[in-house]
């Protein structure tokens, strides 16, 4: 049986071994429990994922071990990870009740109208590694709470974590085939979403996978498809007084979990007479930040990238900018050889003749330099992409101007590009996703509305039309 092999990032030791599993085994599991789950009342799925919460709960150091070994990113940043994981049970509960609430409707005399929600059935969940908590559990519990069961797979680079929230469902009393796990890579996951017998997919990763399953369903209306992709995002720095503050929510932006978050800053658009100030004081915070393992003391702001062939990926892709017209700032560069440790890029893209509009999926800042506002604009919405976006300075009614005319799902003022509330819907347009937002809204794609129209009695008679008897 092939073996699946997980391995720290930051220090090249083997983490976990498992299996690859049966996708269509693990789906057939799924479809006999769903039947039995889907009839239990809204109340008791809610206590089901509750008991799921408070283990997590009750295990949550441990958690955030596991996912800082297995990520690179540090033990602060995987406890913020895993209080998100905990936080979004009462999140997905009210949002449930807000979004999918039983409503009666205006009817006429002896007639009630009423709108319900139905869960889809079995639903598949393909989740990412830079998240490999909190993102799956974005779409994991509300489906169950919705009345749908799961099948789980996680990202090959971590199913250690993956295997560690499944195993939490499992000992918190949730009845066999709810959640199932399917370990394997890339080949097990087009298994999983070619079974027939799934009702949905429910993804987040990169906007060629997502690419891939728009066109795989792309017959199959029947099917719910929920892609939450990447993101090619632009931070404008306009008109400010405090440069120290513009600069650390640009740091913050592009450079938090390494770059590896969808809604990371990709791009700096900044205004010419800004240009000086604000580049110098980014990279000096830049050359400053900790870069090193999870439990290292001083804490370090960022770990490694996820491993080698992606590092090896960034740094081609920061010379490519340089040998195409990118003047460098502030170089990439990778402190161990072995290990998947980068320095953050910094990278003038403004003489560039084309941009490249991709997603740079780790730490590589671009920055383009524009004469006026229209301008700064345009080029923020010169991408396919349309996630996150930002406005550090300016004005309130160029903050106005750049909300209306932003392209892009999330659009922040003097704030980062990343770190989006799961009080709030999360998602974007273009290559970024197909407008199913998830976090508030994902319950919109967990279940459909039903109406119905009922009365107590059968009565009806036809008053025009008909011939005399």
């Amino acid at each position: 049986m092939t073996k699946l092999i997980s391995i720290e990032p930051a220090t090249g030791a083997v983490l976990w071994t498992g299996d690859v599993d049966d996708a269509d085994a693990a789906v057939a599991s799924a479809r006999k429990a769903w039947p039995t789950w889907a009839a239990l009342p809204l109340t008791k799925r809610i206590e089901a994922v509750r008991r799921y919460a408070n283990r997590i709960r009750t295990q949550s150091e441990q958690l955030a071990e596991l996912i800082a070994r297995e990520t690179g990113k540090p033990i602060w940043e995987s406890r913020t990870e895993v209080e998100s994981v905990i936080k979004k049970i009462d999140i997905s509960v009210t949002a449930y009740a807000d979004r999918t609430a039983q409503r009666q409707l205006p009817s006429q005399p002896n007639m009630r109208a009423a709108l319900r929600h139905k869960p889809h059935g079995v639903l598949a969940v393909l989740g990412p590694y830079n998240f490999p908590a909190h993102l799956p559990n974005g779409h994991i519990v509300p489906a169950l709470i919705a009345g749908n069961v799961v099948v789980f797979k996680p990202s090959e680079k971590t199913p250690a974590v993956g295997q560690f929230l499944t195993d939490a469902f499992a000992k918190s009393g949730l009845p066999e085939g709810v959640v199932n796990i399917v370990q394997g890579g890339p080949e097990t996951g087009k298994q999983l979403t070619a079974n027939d017998d799934i009702d949905g997919v429910l993804f987040t990763g990169s906007a060629q996978t997502g690419i891939a399953l728009n066109r795989q369903f792309a017959s199959r209306p029947d099917k719910i498809l929920a892609l939450e992709m990447g993101g090619n995002n632009p931070i404008i720095v306009w008109d400010t007084d405090d440069i120290h503050s513009a600069a650390v929510l640009v740091i913050q932006s592009a450079f938090l979990s390494a770059g590896q978050r969808c809604s990371a800053a990709s791009r700096m658009i900044v205004k010419d007479e800004l240009y000086d100030r604000v580049v110098t004081e980014v990279k000096r915070i830049a050359d400053r930040l900790i870069i090193d393992e999870p439990f290292s003391k001083p804490a370090p702001f960022m770990g490694p990238v996820i491993d080698n062939e992606v590092a090896d990926g960034l740094t081609e892709s920061f010379l490519a900018l340089m040998s195409h017209g990118g003047r460098p700032i502030k170089h990439m560069a990778r402190p161990l050889d072995e290990r998947p440790f980068l320095t953050p890029g910094i990278i003038d893209v403004t003489d560039m003749e084309e941009r490249p509009d991709i997603e740079l999926f780790g730490p590589i800042l671009q920055i383009i330099r524009v004469p006026d506002f229209e301008t700064a604009i345009a080029e923020a919405n010169n991408t396919r992409y349309g996630l996150s976006a930002a406005l550090i300075g300016g004005t309130a009614e160029q903050y106005g101007q750049y909300w209306s005319n932003s392209r892009a799902g999330i659009v922040n003022w003097n704030k980062m590009t990343v770190g989006a509330s799961s009080d709030a819907p999360f998602g974007g347009i273009g290559l970024s996703g197909n407008h199913r937002a998830s976090a508030y809204y994902a319950a919109d794609y967990c279940a459909y509305p039903v109406v119905s129209m009922e009365a107590e009695q059968t009565r009806a008679s036809i008053g025009v039309g008909l011939k005399d008897e």
